[in-house]
């Protein structure tokens, strides 16, 4: 029979094992980008590996040529930023979306795609910056608060300030789900599970 000290080790080893697997189980929290049409729901996860097509690079081309044309354009500019974005490209992306705000004070759905592209760089806090400007802009945005709890649990590890940023994505609306479908209340019940297993242990 182990002793106490043996089992202690064991159950830790076990919590801990837990809330990793519970976090690989939350990658589909993943950060995901707004559609163009500001949908709830968008389409291209932050990390994807995609190799740029024909046809994307030809789009990009274009878009180029105009906007050096046509400077002072915000929408080509937020097309560009959406080109880049959608093709991995987030230097290229923050500095088009960047013009596009020096053009317009933008929207929401702008606002928080410049933010995940600020998180693809390794800059969590302008990221958290973004989102924050994002949810001044319009209360109700729901993408900007689900992005804002990621980054405060996983970079920049706060948990408590995600949970509760979560918890006002569902005050907007109680039934709200990651990109991929995930519930976003029974994520952050098996936070709070795993954390109070954690707190439980390392007490005893």
């Amino acid at each position: 029979m182990p002793d106490q000290g043996i089992k202690k080790q064991i159950l830790i080893i076990s919590i801990l094992l837990s809330f990793i697997c519970g976090f690989l189980a939350g990658a589909g929290f993943a950060i995901y980008k707004i559609s163009p049409r500001a949908t709830p729901v968008s389409t291209h996860p932050e990390n994807a590996a995609s190799e740029i097509s024909e046809q994307q690079t030809k789009a990009i081309s274009n878009l180029e040529v105009q906007v050096a044309a046509t400077p002072n354009d915000f929408g080509l500019w937020t097309q560009l930023g959406n080109m880049y974005y959608d093709t991995s490209q987030p230097e290229k992306a923050i500095k088009a979306y960047t013009r596009s705000l020096e053009l317009d004070k933008g929207n929401a759905n702008l606002l928080t795609d410049l933010g995940v592209m600020y998180r693809s760089t390794g800059q969590p806090q302008k990221a958290i910056e973004f989102f924050d400007r994002a949810i001044a802009l319009d209360p109700t945005h729901e993408q900007s608060r689900l992005n804002k709890g990621i980054v405060l649990m996983y970079d920049l590890h706060k948990p408590d300030k995600a949970i509760a940023t979560w918890e006002e994505l569902l005050r907007i609306d109680p039934e709200a789900r990651s990109a991929s479908g995930d519930s976003v209340r029974d994520f952050i019940k098996e936070i709070q599970k795993d954390r109070g297993g954690m707190q439980e242990s390392t007490s005893q």
